[in-house]
């Protein structure tokens, strides 16, 4: 950097280039600091015999954590047990993958009380997001 430059602060939108440079850089400082090479990523999918979509997971695994980024199963098929289906689906893949345990955290309008009835714990919360809602923080050891 000369003397006649300065770096540029810059605010805006989505940035997929920041974010795919962030998480390299990132995750290049964590595997360092820890000696723990992050895992993966991976999703458990359900759909109808149309193709649609009726629900699905995304999660991440790293020293022995499963991470759920998000779970979401389609209105019309809530009562009939594809959460718990793709919630055992994804514990299993984490165990297969070396995980012992598990978190997530579900806001209180979700389905914290759905984590709880599969043996999740809470804690933590995150207060007032959004508006009066919170956060909630849950974790579960998975066994073999």
């Amino acid at each position: 950097m000369t003397a006649d430059s300065a770096p540029t602060l810059t605010v805006g939108g989505s940035d997929a280039e920041l974010s795919k440079h962030l998480d390299k850089a990132l995750t290049a400082f964590s595997e360092a600091a820890t000696g723990t090479a992050y895992g993966d990523s991976f999703s458990v999918k359900v759909t109808d015999e149309a193709g649609e979509l009726v629900g699905g997971l995304t999660a991440w695994t790293w020293g022995g954590l499963c991470g759920i980024s998000m779970l979401w199963v389609r209105e019309d098929s809530r009562k009939d047990g594809w959460g718990s289906r793709i919630l055992h689906a994804a514990e299993a893949e984490a165990v297969r993958r070396g995980c012992d345990r598990v978190a997530v955290s579900s806001f209180t309008f979700q389905a914290p009380g759905f984590y709880q009835r599969h043996g999740y714990v809470e804690t933590g919360r995150m207060l007032g997001i959004p508006d009066g809602h919170e956060d909630v923080h849950m974790f579960k050891r998975l066994t073999a």
